[in-house]
């Protein structure tokens, strides 16, 4: 089968579930198994498919992902973070500006711990604009240092991106 009418068929069979209303992780589960069954061949294609997913799942590289996603829920739920955000606005005083810089030097602080750039601009979101907001902030200077801290996030070293590359460049 050429790639053009695989490629064809595979996301054409996904709309087409996808839109008679099955949720989208079932559509996803269902297009992979049928095309493995067809393009491996058979049953050696579901047996490979099961085998790729425990050696995925097993690998004990990518392991500090959930464990950094778990600390930052652990953080959220047990209100740490609001916590932290108070500690950090102390510290700066009167400081003009101070929650744009609470905003980046939170961002840095959260995402050093939990490792994941989406859970620090969730946690910081949820935390910082509505009191940003309160002071009379605009929203372009609300979101702004917020989502900047979000990009500083993928770069600092214990991030989930560079466990990723590292698993996948076989690097430790």
């Amino acid at each position: 089968m050429e790639w053009q009418l695989f490629l064809l068929l595979f996301f054409g069979s996904l709309l087409f579930l996808m839109a008679t209303g099955m949720p989208v992780a079932f559509s996803f589960l269902t297009v992979n198994v049928v095309f493995m069954f067809i393009y491996w061949g058979g049953a050696a294609g579901l047996q490979q498919l099961v085998e790729s997913l425990f050696v995925s799942v097993s690998s004990f590289t990518l392991l500090p992902i959930p464990l950094f996603v778990l600390m930052g829920e652990i953080m959220f739920r047990s209100d740490i973070a609001p916590k932290m955000m108070d500690v950090l606005d102390k510290w700066l005083g009167r400081l003009p500006g101070r929650l744009g810089l609470l905003a980046v030097g939170g961002g840095t602080v959260f995402a050093t711990l939990s490792g994941a750039s989406m859970a620090s601009v969730a946690m910081l979101g949820g935390t910082l604009v509505p009191d940003m907001e309160k002071r009379g902030y605009k929203k372009a200077m609300t979101l702004g240092p917020i989502l900047g801290s979000g990009g500083l996030a993928i770069m600092i070293p214990p991030s989930n991106l560079a466990v990723l590359l590292g698993a996948i460049g076989e690097i430790s």
